[in-house]
């Protein structure tokens, strides 16, 4: 595979990862979601604190169940809107109830009249991921360029999830300007 160009690869990597992703039970992925909702968060949230979550896409984890958690512990929540191809993702304020509208793909997002807010924490979904700190999404960077937008302004913590599945054995990384890339 290392003989492939590179956008080459990284479509072979996405493609296993939803593969491994597809092939887990509901049960199971509920499960998990579960699971992580119970452990402590890994970062002390203040008072207020904003962590913006996002809607479950096709057999995503869900983050849902943490949002509640972290909800119910004092932290307000928001939700990614897609703003376009090669913009940097609008974070909105979201709470439990609200009515969400369809947006790109068919992902559910707060309405227009949502307050557009700068989040503390990002949960980000992770299509694939090695245990140094890599990661690997659909390939439109909305997180990459969200993520340097926001730390442009305040400190932010982005923390990934996913199942256990979606993990790949650590190798070789090349950096680019704005994101690693799986080589």
């Amino acid at each position: 595979m290392t003989s492939l160009p590179i956008e080459d690869r990284k479509a072979a990597l996405r493609h296993e990862a939803a593969a491994r992703r597809d092939a887990l039970p509901p049960q199971e992925r509920q499960a998990a979601a579960e699971t992580i909702a119970s452990r402590t968060f890994p970062r002390s949230l203040a008072p207020g604190a904003i962590v913006s979550g996002f809607m479950p896409f096709r057999s995503e984890i869900s983050p849902l169940p943490l949002m509640r958690a972290l909800a119910d512990a004092g932290a307000a929540l928001a939700l990614p809107v897609v703003a376009g191809r090669g913009k940097p993702l609008v974070m909105r304020a979201w709470r439990r109830g609200d009515e969400l509208a369809a947006g790109v793909w068919g992902l559910r997002q707060p309405k227009p009249d949502a307050p557009e807010v700068d989040p503390d924490v990002l949960l980000v979904p992770l299509l694939a991921f090695d245990r140094t700190g890599y990661r690997i999404g659909y390939g439109a960077g909305f997180y990459d360029m969200t993520i340097d937008r926001l730390r442009r302004r305040k400190p932010v913590t982005a923390i990934g999830i996913a199942f256990a599945v979606q993990e790949f054995p650590p190798c070789r990384w090349r950096a680019t300007t704005l994101r690693s890339i799986w080589c």
